[in-house]
């Protein structure tokens, strides 16, 4: 699996580190992990350490957790992007959207 979590309890947050690729292959996974009625969190941190490449299904997926997580109240921190994924995101206005650190 090409997508791991992490669940902080104590500060209620959700981890997603995710792997080289992040496209339509971790779709299932990424729903399941943060989507999935099994755990909500009032925090999100999504870690592209690994991301190497990224498709358009990545923004959507980013989408649909701000969604879930409350869109505008959502507190989503995209950590660790490249500088031609922190591009892209800038591109698409998702920093405006997402906290890129």
């Amino acid at each position: 699996m090409s997508l791991t979590v992490h669940h902080d309890s104590e500060n209620d947050s959700l981890t997603l580190q995710l792997g080289e690729r992040f496209d339509f292959s971790v779709h299932r996974d990424f729903h399941d992990a943060c989507l999935g009625a099994q755990v909500r969190a009032r925090s999100y941190i999504v870690d592209m350490s690994d991301v190497t490449s990224m498709d358009s299904s990545a923004l959507g997926m980013l989408l649909l957790l701000r969604e879930h997580a409350g869109s505008d109240k959502a507190e989503i921190r995209i950590v660790n992007a490249g500088s031609e994924l922190r591009n892209t995101f800038k591109v698409a206005g998702f920093d405006k959207l997402f906290v890129l650190h």
